[in-house]
């Protein structure tokens, strides 16, 4: 199916879970024919590329697009292994921070968990499955994108990119870790975001996009101007609703940052605003497992006392109008730019 030159997420979305569900539908009857017992696995496969706005395949295609190439079913195919990439980096993050819920469903080592009732160290194999299935995803990833359709050369200018990317997504996972626990740091905090989710969102997926295309280093400076705040912000606000926002349409528990003492930039700023006997109340809760509505709405209330949600929130604003700004100094089809000025607003003003 392919596509006119007025952007519409949900028509691009369905294109994207279309393609993904029969590509993973033939990776899962390869590996059931291995063998049965495989089943639970290849359902998680399945089940874990099977969300999403698909912003990050969006962003690929609107790369090419900007730098003047025509809507293509193998550009296609190759932007959708960005979101097998975000697939692999779900599994992982929910397996490191032990999340319960991802899209109001169990996550994939608590599910596997339960398939594994009654055995021996049922949760310990759960959780080595689901890395498992998550390195399968970023392998899938690589296998997609190299056998998209798209020629060799092009696939050969967007080389560096697709190596930076992973790294630069795992040295922001790895920051994530070694910083849990410290002192709240909004410079840490915002160095977290940039490399576990900016970069690999927004301004990496524009990229590859570009360089697939051919795009010029004016073009590319444009894209990454505008994709690097973009990819920021959208983070914020995923910080902002992970605490503010609703179970129900979140999928995930409002708590679990507070529980796993993340270094979100929320908690950074509420750090920094509170007074010796506010640190302490905070202190009190942070990393602990027991934590209830009560204790919710308590941070709720400290963090909107110190104004930590309106700071977050103007970092979110700022950060986006900068992005939408850098457009205008970039010359590209009109389509494009308004496709990445209504992306930057569907990144950004989300309930979930």
């Amino acid at each position: 199916m392919a596509m006119s030159d007025r952007w519409n997420p949900v028509d691009f979305k369905a294109r994207i879970d279309t393609l993904l569900a029969d590509f993973l539908t033939e990776e899962t009857e390869q590996l059931l024919a291995i063998d049965e017992a495989l089943q639970p696995v290849a359902e998680q496969l399945r089940a874990a590329a099977g969300h999403g706005k698909r912003l990050r395949a969006a962003f690929c295609y609107w790369g090419w697009r900007a730098a003047g190439q025509p809507d293509s079913d193998a550009l296609v195919r190759a932007a959708a292994s960005m979101e097998l990439i975000h697939a692999a980096a779900i599994v992982h993050d929910d397996l490191i921070d032990d999340s319960p819920l991802r899209h109001n469903l169990p996550t994939a080592h608590i599910a596997l968990q339960t398939t594994l009732v009654g055995r021996p160290r049922a949760r310990a194999a759960a959780r080595s499955l689901a890395m498992l299935i998550g390195d399968h995803l970023m392998a899938l990833a690589g296998r997609l994108f190299t056998t998209s359709g798209l020629p060799a050369a092009y696939l050969a200018r967007a080389r560096p990119i697709w190596a930076e990317l992973p790294r630069e997504l795992i040295a922001g996972q790895c920051l994530e870790i070694l910083t849990t626990g410290s002192r709240p740091d909004a410079e840490v905090s915002l160095k977290v975001v940039r490399y576990k989710t900016a970069k690999y969102t927004v301004e990496q997926p524009l990229l590859l996009g570009g360089l697939l295309a051919g795009a010029a280093p004016h073009l590319r400076a444009g894209l990454s101007a505008y994709g690097l705040p973009l990819g920021e912000a959208f983070q914020l606000r995923d910080d902002l609703l992970g605490l503010f926002g609703e179970p129900g349409r979140t999928g995930k528990a409002c708590l679990d940052d507070i529980r796993g003492q993340r270094p979100t930039a929320l908690l950074a700023m509420t750090w920094q605003a509170a007074l010796p006997a506010q640190r302490e109340q905070l202190a009190s809760v942070l990393g602990r497992r027991d934590l209830t509505d009560e204790h919710l709405r308590d941070i709720r209330e400290l963090m909107i006392t110190l104004k930590a949600p309106e700071q977050v929130e103007s970092m979110i604003t700022s950060r986006t109008q900068e992005a939408i700004s850098h457009l205008d100094g970039v010359d590209m089809p009109h389509p494009a730019r308004r496709a990445l000025t209504d992306l930057a607003h569907l990144a950004t003003d989300r309930h979930h």
